[in-house]
């Protein structure tokens, strides 16, 4: 059964705003997205009435899940202060740094008031979640980790994948996936399952080509919502493929999950490092622990002569590790078969798993492995 935008703006009719007009006449709504029963939109607010709209936020969304057809709906609340509009009384003021302004709550709760990680809470069934993460985009963080979570699998270990990256999703092009999720009875979505991995995307619900030009509560919401009503089932590690950068996704995950570690990747370049430095900061500010860093396209050997090439350097992100005092977790090269077998959606430990390849990845993996034996034989 088709839904359309009218039969989602006829049910949200039934929702009162705080001042009790129907929410379609309160000016509040974005525009709305509905593509083969996936409905999308956010609710805009002064920042000094976010708290009074949270529970029309909510009934919003079960309204809209309600409508036949409706498989997901990710509705967000987005309160942005109006100038001159008074702060609310749970928002801190904002502090400065020597990169701007940000939120004192990112990092430090108000004097007397809860931690930003006091929202954590356990997946069921998962006892380890790490993030593959990186500074900057360009450097083969979605490949990576793809190849990590299969070297992982390789080690015997129930893996589930992640692909939180909400504005350039690239896992499902890496392992060649087309189809859209199922509910189950609990209107949980079933992630994926390929190359003995479960899988879930934001990709998997829009199309390639789609735009999503959203701010920053609803990626939060949508990060939020394929933790938390996706039926992962029983895992021993869920690896979170990343957006590149240190904004609200890695905050969003690390204040909602107890994250068990993060992998940095990054290349031999000066830049990279520099970005790659960056977020170990940002893992370490909110207690995750750093597990190491990758050098990506570390080297290039010509498959004709056999010569080596170092083309962005070599061994900076080894000693960057050093420098900060984490593991360094291998190095893996610049290879046609590497981007080639990305491509054609069949990743390279599961094309060639006997290959040199795939024996760095399961090597890496061992390396990860052994730092979360103890979250793992908890479980």
């Amino acid at each position: 059964m088709s839904v359309t935008q009218q039969q989602v703006l006829d049910s949200l009719t039934q929702v009162a705003s705080p001042r009790g007009v129907p929410l379609t006449n309160a000016n509040v709504l974005s525009a709305i997205s509905v593509t083969d029963g996936k409905v999308f939109f956010s609710i805009n607010v002064d920042a000094a009435e976010a708290r009074a709209w949270e529970s029309v936020r909510a009934q919003a969304e079960a309204a809209v899940r309600a409508i036949p057809g409706v498989s997901t709906a990710m509705i967000a609340l987005t309160a942005e202060r109006k100038p001159g509009s008074p702060r609310p009384e749970s928002a801190p003021a904002p502090h400065r740094h020597a990169h701007g302004v940000q939120p004192a709550s990112a990092h430090r709760p108000p004097q007397g008031g809860p931690s930003p990680m006091s929202k954590q809470a356990e997946i069921p069934g998962v006892a380890a979640i790490i993030a593959v993460a990186s500074g900057k985009g360009g450097v083969g963080k979605s490949t990576t980790a793809l190849n990590l979570a299969l070297g992982l699998r390789d080690l015997g270990l129930r893996v589930g994948l992640l692909d939180a990256d909400i504005y350039g999703p690239s896992v499902p092009r890496l392992t060649g996936i087309n189809e859209k999720p199922q509910l189950n009875d609990e209107r949980k979505m079933i992630p994926i399952k390929r190359f003995g991995l479960s899988i879930m995307s934001i990709g998997f619900l829009v199309e390639e080509d789609t735009a999503m030009i959203w701010r920053g509560p609803m990626v939060m919401s949508a990060i939020t919502q394929m933790l938390r009503d996706v039926a992962w089932g029983t895992l021993d590690i869920l690896v979170v493929d990343m957006p590149p950068g240190t904004g609200d996704a890695q905050l969003t995950l690390a204040q909602n999950v107890p994250l068990k570690g993060a992998v940095i990747i990054s290349t031999p370049q000066d830049l990279s490092l520099i970005d790659a430095r960056r977020g170990l900061a940002m893992f370490k500010k909110v207690n995750v622990p750093v597990l190491g860093i990758i050098e990506n396209m570390s080297y290039f050997q010509c498959p004709e002569c056999g010569t080596r090439s170092d083309i962005f350097g070599h061994g900076g992100a080894r000693h960057e590790a050093e420098r900060l005092g984490v593991s360094f977790l291998g190095e893996i090269p610049l290879h046609m078969s590497i981007r080639t077998t990305s491509d054609e959606g069949n990743p390279v430990v599961a094309s060639d798993p006997d290959g040199p390849h795939a024996a760095i990845y399961r090597a890496i993996g061992t390396k990860v492995r052994d730092q979360l034996q103890d979250a793992i034989a908890a479980a």
